[in-house]
């Protein structure tokens, strides 16, 4: 099975691009969900409260996004 994408260069070249860089999207996602999970698991001694509160927040509407656009890392 094969599916071809096609693009009319240069009117469409941004749809292209973002095609072209889905990878990198889905690599940095998980980069961040990455920082973000450390950040939780292992909080630097003397975290704020207030502070691991905005990682376990930030974290969760990460996966709400990625939730809501049918995504997973």
């Amino acid at each position: 099975m094969k599916a071809t994408l096609e693009f009319n260069l240069p009117d469409d070249q941004e749809d292209f691009n973002i095609a072209l860089d889905g990878s990198k999207w889905a690599l940095s996602m998980w980069r961040i969900n990455a920082f973000l999970r450390s950040e939780i698991k292992y909080p630097a001694e003397g975290m704020s409260d207030d502070t691991f509160n905005t990682y376990v927040i930030v974290r969760d509407k990460l996966y709400e996004i990625l939730d809501d656009e049918q995504l997973k890392l």
